[in-house]
């Protein structure tokens, strides 16, 4: 059976890494020819040799996740691979064993080979260029890397950092196997890369809750950071930073509905059993809601904007789902809660307790945003000031936010 590797240059991937490249540029993404070629040139297979598909539920009603990989189906496989989509890779950071494919029973995952139209993005926005000295933080497959590596060729240096030694030995192999030679290292993205410092470039392909201050340090003055803001209400906003000095930054929000994997340590911690927070409750009476708890899940752009403005507002917040539509909003950090009832006549009643009104906080910057009339990601900028980092729109009404 053919392997990734003997598989490179065949007509069959020469033509989906084609297709690839055609729908990369009929979204606009190829307009530079030095993208184009890398494109055209890195052969995204080679950095997954294997994937998870979904492929029902079990009894318990837990995801079975199907090992697709060119021993199993090797047209499924390539056709997949080459398909501008995301495919999960890792659960729970276990490396598995692409020569012996089984299936999963459920899990968290914990590592994926983005799509090729963000991993570009992410890319063109960062405006690499000849001479930069870039840093990625998070490896992954190293499909990311290689598209780093192939644009600068010789006129940059390319350094990634991933947490996960097994992830990162794989891409090593694939990276070194295609002919790229970056600098790489088992390490926590989160302190940077010193010894390759200062760099023109940081990337970030995972979300934080608050940039690190170890990247501005690490920045040359004028260098730029691109991140992913997340936080435990799965908001997520990319950021470009431009770095003054180690202690200053400041850039807008991007638009998009780009969500990327945490780092790890900036996870949600496990907020333990809903109806153990349903038991803290206030002496105060319940109170008809301004918004609904369902903005928090609207499936369009500005739905998407909404919760992470609200995520911006209770920053240590975690929604949990109760029996019969209940919902609890709880911040592990200090017991405050929020549990919201359905009423037929209010749609819902919010109880509160603990040192902080969560859901007074959320409604209060939904308010506010409403009346600015929903202004998107584009119109607000973040600043970093000497450890305190805000989020600010000013218009007819003025929203800032500070992050934790």
């Amino acid at each position: 059976m053919p392997t990734p590797s003997d598989a490179t240059a065949s007509p069959e991937v020469e033509r989906l890494r084609r297709r690839l490249a055609d729908s990369l540029a009929a979204g606009g993404l190829l307009n530079d020819p030095a993208w184009d070629r890398a494109v055209q040139a890195v052969p995204r297979h080679r950095f997954v040799p294997g994937f998870y598909a979904e492929n029902g539920c079990n009894a318990d009603g837990l995801t079975v996740w199907e090992p697709v990989t060119a021993s199993t189906d090797r047209e499924r496989w390539l056709r997949e691979v080459y398909r501008d989509q995301t495919l999960i890779t890792q659960f729970d950071a276990d490396e598995p064993r692409w020569d012996r494919p089984a299936p999963r029973v459920g899990g968290a995952p914990t590592s994926s080979s983005t799509l090729p139209s963000l991993v570009l993005r992410m890319w063109l926005d960062a405006d690499l260029r000849d001479g930069h000295n870039v840093l990625e933080i998070g490896t992954g497959t190293g499909y990311s890397t290689a598209l780093a590596c192939e644009r600068l060729g010789d006129n940059g240096d390319v350094t990634s950092v991933e947490v996960d030694k097994d992830r990162l030995a794989q891409a090593a192999d694939a990276l070194y196997g295609c002919g790229y030679y970056p600098d790489l290292a088992v390490a926590d993205g989160l302190y940077g890369y010193w010894p390759s410092a200062p760099f023109d470039r940081i990337v970030a392909a995972c979300s934080v809750r608050a940039v690190p201050a170890p990247w501005l340090a690490q920045a040359k003055p004028g260098g730029k950071i691109l991140t992913t803001l997340s936080g435990w209400l799965y908001g997520y906003a990319r950021v470009l930073l431009t770095v003054s000095d180690a202690h200053t930054a400041e850039g807008p929000l991007l638009d998009g509905t780009i969500s990327f994997m945490a780092a790890r340590t900036h996870e949600r911690p496990d907020p333990g059993n809903p109806g153990h927070w349903a038991s803290l409750t206030s002496d105060a009476p319940p109170r008809p809601v301004r918004h609904s708890p369902h903005r928090l899940d609207e499936a369009t752009g500005e739905g998407f904007f909404g919760r992470f403005l609200a995520q911006l507002a209770a920053p240590n917040a975690q929604l949990l789902t109760g029996g019969g539509d209940v919902l609890h909003l709880v911040d592990v950090t200090t017991g405050a809660t929020a549990t919201l009832v359905p009423d037929r006549v209010h749609g819902h009643l919010v109880r509160q307790a603990g040192p902080a009104r969560l859901w007074d906080a959320v409604e209060a910057a939904w308010d506010a945003w409403d009346l600015a009339g929903r202004p998107g990601p584009q119109a607000f900028r973040m600043r970093v000031r000497d450890g305190r980092q805000s989020i600010t729109h000013v218009g007819a009404n003025e929203l800032t936010f500070f992050l934790p």
